[in-house]
């Protein structure tokens, strides 16, 4: 029997940490990756494909080939500013090419899928923390995207076709302890690569964006979850499937909250040096808190995230900063 997992958009920063977990289980994954916004040299650890989701034939072809026992599907474009100045772009390639995959997959066998969906989904929340059963109403064309996707999925799996496991991301964070791979967008908008980025003279002084949030602070909240959890829940969710589990969506988060300046005060500690910062105004329909109620992650998958302190997600982000900086 295959071992192989199809892994799409499996270049990129999630995607490439999936790719290392799938490997240390005893998979082979097989990235699918165009390269647009991914980067070869993050593919270690198992051959790469090089096309589109859009591709049929390509995709196809691949399914031929490699006979792969599940799709984990990354590939997407995940820049909210972006999908508000363009939503065409985000519709066509994010949920356009996620119906020509999904339709690849049917034909190659109907693999199970796991599908990597995101809390912009949830749009703009009151209740901490948020559960899954919490209403889906995105406020942006990214969040939308995903959503969509997850409808896809769910409608094909009531029709009996396929199964799969929708993963809801809170804020995905840090690097591979092992400094082999890390987080590398251009632009960036992350803001944890941003205050490294600053630390380094690699970017501007970090704006925090709002400072009268009802928070402890008075900035806002979010739920960072280091990558390399984010990769296991990813192989849990392969597994659960790949014993006859059930379609779902699970959020992936640690249940914690860290404000921005908390952020800022670990980034300090961390590297032994000062963050330039500038406070700037509240971004439109930014939510003062984002928290995950991760409970179902842990009771279907029995996954547990492990490494939950701020302080460790930041040092694995900074050593990979510092080896970005060293060439």
């Amino acid at each position: 029997m295959s071992n192989a997992v199809l892994v799409t958009g499996g270049a990129g920063y999630i995607g490439a940490h999936a790719c290392k977990a799938l490997a240390r289980a005893g998979y082979q994954p097989i990235t699918y990756d165009d390269l647009r916004r991914g980067h070869r040299e993050a593919v270690r650890w198992g051959p790469l494909i090089e096309g589109d989701t859009a591709d049929g034939a390509r995709l196809d072809e691949t399914f031929a080939r490699f006979e792969p026992v599940a799709v984990m599907h990354f590939a997407a474009y995940a820049y909210v500013g972006e999908s508000v100045r363009d939503p065409a772009l985000y519709f066509r390639n994010n949920v356009g090419g996620s119906l020509v995959l999904l339709e690849a997959a049917l034909r190659g066998g109907a693999p199970p899928v796991v599908f990597s969906s995101s809390c912009a989904t949830y749009g703009n929340v009151e209740i901490m923390p948020i559960a899954e059963m919490t209403i889906q109403r995105p406020v942006n064309p990214y969040g939308e995207s995903k959503l969509m996707v997850e409808r896809m999925l769910d409608w094909l799996s009531r029709a009996g076709k396929l199964r799969y496991v929708a993963l809801r991301y809170f804020n995905a964070a840090g690097a591979d302890p092992d400094g082999e791979i890390g987080e590398r967008h251009d632009p960036e908008t992350h803001l944890i690569p941003l205050v490294l980025d600053a630390i380094l003279g690699r970017h501007e002084p970090v704006s925090i964006f709002g400072t009268d949030y009802p928070t402890p602070d008075g900035t806002a909240i979010r739920d960072y979850i280091h990558v390399q959890d984010l990769a296991e829940a990813h192989v849990r969710a392969l597994d659960y499937l790949l014993v006859g589990g059930m379609s779902t969506p699970l959020n992936l988060g640690t249940g914690v909250g860290h404000s921005v300046k908390d952020v800022i005060r670990a980034a300090e500690r961390v590297t032994g040096h000062p963050v330039p910062s500038r406070e700037a105004p509240r971004r439109p329909g930014d939510p003062p808190i984002l928290i995950a109620d991760p409970s179902r992650a842990r009771t279907v998958l029995n996954w547990q995230p492990t490494l939950t302190k701020l302080d460790e997600i930041v040092a694995s982000a900074w050593k990979w900063q510092e080896r970005l900086a060293d060439g």
